[in-house]
């Protein structure tokens, strides 16, 4: 005795070697003893060979006209052995039932199964539709292959240009175009930017790491509306002093500015002045609420994305030559450069000079400050506000330091990229670090004083937060501590600048106590600042890359970090390298570099052997 029975979804027959009622001990025809519930048997049968009688059902199957079935079958729940009678015409054989339930089986949109060996004909208009279903998969399934053959060739399919952004940055997995490029990929063993970049599809490297950020964060372009227009602040007074700003050459947006003044009985006033856009940017206009879309200016070798539109960044940016509306702090110092007394004014300052890094490298450092003199213009007030950072330094706890590791500069000029090093720390970097440490926690002070919210920047326990209640920043040393130094580049400036303004002018504050416009400020600044210095330091490595290729290097020294990782001596490039034995961190190696990928971001790195410690300069007699 043979049986026809129902298991996993499919059909299979077998020979009975044992009937226990509710359950049969079977030989399937692949030769296989299974157990088999007598509740899954359909049909009960005698034929000399199993395969014969598969083979059979499945020719019957293959003749029979699901749409045909469907038309004479009626409306009502049927069982597969009355259809049968009234198909063939006549009691069926064995395998032209079998081929009959296969058949209803394989034909899910037109017959619902309702139980074991039961079938209900779907209603016409879900028949329709899912046979609509049915033809625009098999639709997409031949688009697909005929993608999938074109980019076995290395050919884009022209169908894919206008989505390309889409299908790199964001594919959506049930498009054909998605499930073509993750196929061939799987077959040719390629990533999908490394794919398209052999079909011609991707214009450089550069233009992939770009295209993704811009995709997420500018998906609507990086240009200003030329309609956003800045209100021209006037009715300020001018301020009776002589400024100067430390920037780098490529700096445009010029927030920070000093001045030195020597006062009656040995006494001096400094002067910090920051740009102050909040004076002709109203809140909630469509210039702020495109500022608050940006939240800050992004940074990336060669190039930068300007919160501010132009215009309004060259009417408030402290450029020499120029008098500037300015929210300044003035600080009063003794003789010996105590603090005596501070106050805040909203005016327009002068900008005699912009000093710039590549000048004063050199003319301002530890042997100019030894000497007690600096060749270049406000040398005399570099020294005095020198002097003045080192005091403040050592009034928050913070210890005379040497010249710490060497920050790097990319200058990218027709495709080919220069990195510079700059060794941190030096006199120049002290004044402007104390200075903005200064102005940053006073009015930090001040607003917390005054009982104002703000946006604080707090630090405990090594983790840096920002918060709207004003505590310690731990790491700086300082009770409270604000950003309110780079309102052209930054909207948590640019708030709190706004509040500062307010207590100057005893203006009712644009945010009150409880105003929750903060709190959706201070999330939305921290989630794009992140994404920003992501996306820049992305960047940094990608052209430290092109920089390996460019200067065709394959040896380098690098110093060990911890296990496994090293940091390269030449640019500020980290790499990973399995071979590196147990070195103490800070050892110099020498490392060799090969297979570059510059849409994967990765170097191959492996050890070479230890070098010799650097040896520090002579110091001159």
């Amino acid at each position: 005795m043979n049986v026809f029975y129902e298991e996993d979804g499919g059909f299979k027959a077998g020979t009975v070697l044992e009937d226990n009622n509710s359950s049969l001990q079977v030989q399937t025809q692949h030769g296989k003893r299974a157990k088999v519930k007598s509740s899954a048997v359909l049909l009960r049968f005698q034929h000399p060979s199993l395969n014969d009688f598969m083979r059979s059902a499945q020719t019957i199957a293959g003749s029979i006209d699901a749409d045909f079935l469907w038309q004479v079958c009626g409306q009502d729940e049927f069982g597969f052995e009355i259809l049968g009678r009234e198909y063939f015409g006549r009691e069926p054989r064995a395998e032209e039932s079998a081929g009959l339930l296969i058949k209803l089986h394989s034909a899910p949109a037109h017959f619902y199964r309702k139980g074991r060996g039961h079938y209900k004909a779907a209603p016409p208009d879900a028949l329709k539709s899912a046979l609509a279903a049915i033809e625009r998969k098999r639709q997409q399934a031949v688009l697909q292959e005929s993608y999938q053959e074109q980019l076995r060739r290395f050919e884009l399919p022209e169908p894919m240009r206008p989505a390309l952004k889409q299908i790199l940055y964001r594919p959506d997995r049930n498009a054909a175009e998605t499930r073509a490029l993750d196929a061939v990929c799987a077959e040719l063993r390629l990533t999908v930017p490394r794919l398209l970049e052999k079909c011609g599809a991707l214009p450089s490297s550069h233009d992939y790491h770009l295209g993704r950020f811009l995709f997420e964060y500018f998906p609507k372009g990086i240009g200003f509306d030329p309609a956003l227009a800045v209100q021209e602040p006037a009715g300020l007074e001018a301020a009776d002093v002589d400024a100067f700003s430390i920037d780098d050459a490529t700096t445009t947006e010029i927030d920070d500015a000093f001045s030195v003044k020597k006062l009656a009985d040995g006494r001096w006033q400094v002067g910090i002045h920051i740009a102050a856009p909040t004076l002709g940017i109203a809140p909630g206009s469509a210039l702020d609420l495109e500022a608050a879309r940006r939240m800050s200016t992004v940074y990336f070798p060669g190039n930068k994305i300007t919160m501010l539109p132009e215009p309004v960044v060259s009417a408030f940016t402290l450029a020499q030559g120029s008098h500037c509306p300015a929210l300044s702090m003035y600080v009063e110092l003794t003789p010996d450069l105590e603090i005596a007394s501070t106050r805040t004014a909203v005016e327009r300052v002068p900008i005699r000079i912009n000093l710039r890094h590549d000048t004063l490298d050199s003319v301002f450092d530890e042997a100019a400050v030894a000497s007690g003199r600096v060749e270049c213009d406000h040398g005399d007030d570099l020294l005095l506000l020198h002097a003045l950072a080192v005091k403040l330094a050592q009034g928050r706890g913070k210890q005379e330091a040497g010249a710490g590791r060497a920050e790097f500069s990319f200058h990218v000029d027709n495709d080919r990229v220069r990195i510079v090093p700059r060794k941190r720390g030096s006199p120049m970097d002290k004044v402007v670090s104390e200075l903005m440490i200064l102005v940053n926690s006073a009015w930090a002070r001040q607003l917390s004083d005054s009982g104002l919210p703000a946006l604080y920047r707090v630090q405990a326990n090594g983790k840096v937060r920002m918060s709207t209640v004003p505590a310690a920043h731990q790491g700086l040393g300082v009770e409270q501590y604000i950003w309110a130094s780079s309102p052209i580049r930054r909207y948590a400036d640019l708030v709190n600048q706004r509040q500062l303004v307010s207590i100057v002018r005893a203006d009712p504050p644009v945010y009150a106590k409880g105003d929750e416009r903060l709190l959706v400020i201070l999330r939305d600044f921290e989630a794009a600042y992140d994404a920003y210095a992501e996306f820049q330091r992305q960047m940094e490595r990608y052209w430290c890359l092109r920089w390996l290729i460019q200067e065709d290097v394959s040896m380098v020294a690098a110093e060990v970090i911890r296990e496994e990782l090293v940091r390269l001596e030449a640019i500020p490039l980290f790499c990973r390298i399995g071979s590196l034995p147990s070195l103490p961190a800070g050892t110099r190696v020498e490392v060799a570099l090969s297979a570059i990928d510059l849409l994967e971001l990765t170097v191959h790195c492996e050890y070479r052997h230890t070098l010799e410690p650097l040896q520090p300069a002579a110091t001159p007699a």
